[in-house]
C-alpha cells in the first residue's frame, strides 16, 4: 500500500516512538489485564464464599433451638470460615444469644465482641454493641456499657444507645445526666414506637 508523504511522515513517527515506548504499553497493558483478571476472581471468590455462608446460616437458623451443639458449631464455621460475609456478624450475634439464654455470659460477650469489630453491616455491629452492653449493665459493670455505648455504627440506633445509656448512669446515681440522656433518646426515637413510651415514663420518673 502506498502512503503520500504526510501519511508516511506520521507512520515514521509512530515506528520511532513505538520503538522506544512500545514496551511499557505492552506491559502496561499486560498488567492491566492481569488486574482485571484478578479482580473479576475476587468477585467470583467473594460471591462463592457469600453462598456457601448463606446455605450454612440458614441451616443453623433452621435448627431446632434445643440442639445448641449443631448451632455452636454452624456459627463457629461460618465466623471462622466466611468471615468476609455478612453472615459471619449474624451468626454470631444469633449464637451470643444462645449462650446468653443458657447463661454463658463469658461467651455470649466475646461473640458479641466479635460481631462488632468485625461484622460488614452496621446495623448488626449497632445491635451487638447494644446486647454487649446490657450484659455488661446486668453484671453492673456500669463504666464498660459506658465505653461500649460510645460506640454508634448505625444512626438508626442511636435512640436505643441513648436510653440504655440513660439506664446506665440512673444505676450509678447521676439523675442529671441520666435525664438528659432520655431527652436525647426521646428526640431519636419513634414517636409512635413503644419504646418511645417507656422511655418517657423513665424520664418522668427522675422528676422532669
Amino acid at each position: 500500500m502506498a502512503y503520500d508523504l504526510e501519511e508516511q511522515e506520521q507512520l515514521d513517527a509512530f515506528k520511532s516512538w513505538w520503538k522506544s515506548n512500545g514496551k511499557f504499553v505492552l506491559g502496561f497493558a499486560a498488567l492491566a489485564l492481569v488486574s482485571f483478571t484478578g479482580y473479576e476472581g475476587w468477585k467470583y471468590y467473594q460471591y462463592q464464599q457469600s453462598a456457601q455462608a448463606s446455605k450454612q446460616y440458614q441451616l443453623m437458623a433452621a435448627t431446632d433451638i434445643k440442639d445448641s451443639k449443631t448451632i455452636k458449631a454452624l456459627s463457629g464455621e461460618i465466623m471462622d470460615k466466611y468471615a468476609s460475609t455478612p453472615y459471619a456478624g449474624r451468626a454470631a450475634v444469633a449464637v451470643a444469644k444462645l449462650n446468653y439464654q443458657e447463661q454463658d455470659l463469658a461467651s455470649a460477650k466475646a461473640q458479641l465482641e466479635w460481631a462488632s469489630k468485625n461484622s460488614k453491616e452496621d446495623a448488626v455491629k449497632a445491635i451487638a454493641l447494644l446486647q454487649l452492653a446490657a450484659i455488661q449493665f446486668e453484671e453492673k459493670a456500669f463504666d464498660a456499657a459506658l465505653k461500649t455505648l460510645s460506640n454508634q455504627p448505625d444512626a438508626a440506633y442511636a435512640g436505643l444507645f441513648a436510653d440504655l445509656k440513660g439506664d446506665v448512669l440512673v444505676a450509678q446515681g447521676k439523675a442529671d445526666d441520666a435525664k438528659a440522656a432520655y431527652k436525647e433518646a426521646l428526640s431519636k426515637l419513634d414517636l409512635e414506637g413503644s419504646y418511645y413510651k417507656y422511655t418517657e415514663h423513665k424520664l418522668e420518673a427522675l422528676g422532669t
